[in-house]
């Protein structure tokens, strides 16, 4: 497999609560981190429990998958039932066809309130959701999800 097909069979498996699947993309000493929450999650046991223990309510939509020398970007949405949508660009690293390195940023959308300076420059994201603030040019996936 790619690092981009490794790294679309991981989020499938990760939206299929396939735990054991996801245990096979990773190395045994892979590691995840979240800059957001200042934490790391060392070995692939590590990884998937962090996962399979989240509050259930979530689901998966990869939007966009981009590779350059082994490193995989992945823009995720993470809509939850009870805590609203996340945004994650995951930047992962394939080694031999294994998960050996992730940096995870997640985001709530519409999570943080703008800073007032900003104001003068910029609108609120309401109608059409992200895709369509910037365009359906530039949108991520246009014809659809990638997953």
């Amino acid at each position: 497999m790619s690092a981009v097909e490794v790294v679309r069979a991981f989020w499938e498996r990760m939206r299929e609560r396939d735990w054991d699947g996801v245990r096979a993309m990773l190395a045994p000493d892979a590691v995840a981190v979240w800059p957001e929450t200042n934490e790391r999650f060392a070995g692939a046991d590590a990884i998937v429990r962090v996962n399979a223990e989240y509050p259930e309510g979530w689901d998966i939509r990869v939007l966009r998958l981009v590779e350059s020398g082994g490193t995989v970007v992945a823009e995720v949405e993470v809509p939850h039932e009870d805590v609203g949508v996340f945004r994650v660009a995951a930047f992962t690293e394939v080694v031999d066809g294994l998960i050996a390195r992730s940096m995870e940023y997640w985001v709530q959308v519409g999570g943080t309130e703008p800073p007032a300076w900003r104001a003068g420059f910029a609108s609120r994201v309401v109608e059409g959701g992200l895709e369509a603030a910037i365009g359906a040019a530039h949108a991520p996936d246009a014809a659809g999800p990638v997953a």
